[in-house]
């Protein structure tokens, strides 16, 4: 070793000892993570049906009108029609998003 180099080994392919340990230590770590959430009953799970409507509902909800106020500001700016298909999609944008909340109500959660 020189005095320009450091005391210690380099990570990587020079030393395959380390990459062993480390995945050693990252499998266990691993299930121990595992075995306190089985413990606790936190482990992670798949979201309520009840929630994922109530979701959809909220991305219709600002999807519709934004949607529909983009399209209709664009279209504006591109015939000078301004204000109105900007107010037409606009209502439009909400019209569709209020019949898709209703689809969505009609179904039942499980």
């Amino acid at each position: 070793m020189t005095a320009n180099e450091p005391g210690q080994d380099p990570i990587g392919t020079d030393n395959p000892t380390r990459d062993v340990r480390l995945s050693q230590l990252d499998a266990r770590l691993k299930a121990a993570t595992g075995a306190e959430q089985a413990r606790s009953g936190t482990a992670p799970r798949k979201p309520d049906k009840g929630y994922r409507q109530g979701t959809r509902v909220l991305t219709e909800l600002v999807a519709g009108p934004a949607g529909g106020a983009l399209l209709g500001w664009f279209l504006d700016r591109l015939f000078g029609t301004a204000p109105w298909l900007l107010l037409v999609l606009l209502i439009l944008g909400i019209a569709v998003a209020f019949r898709n909340i209703y689809r969505i109500s009609q179904q039942r959660p499980e």
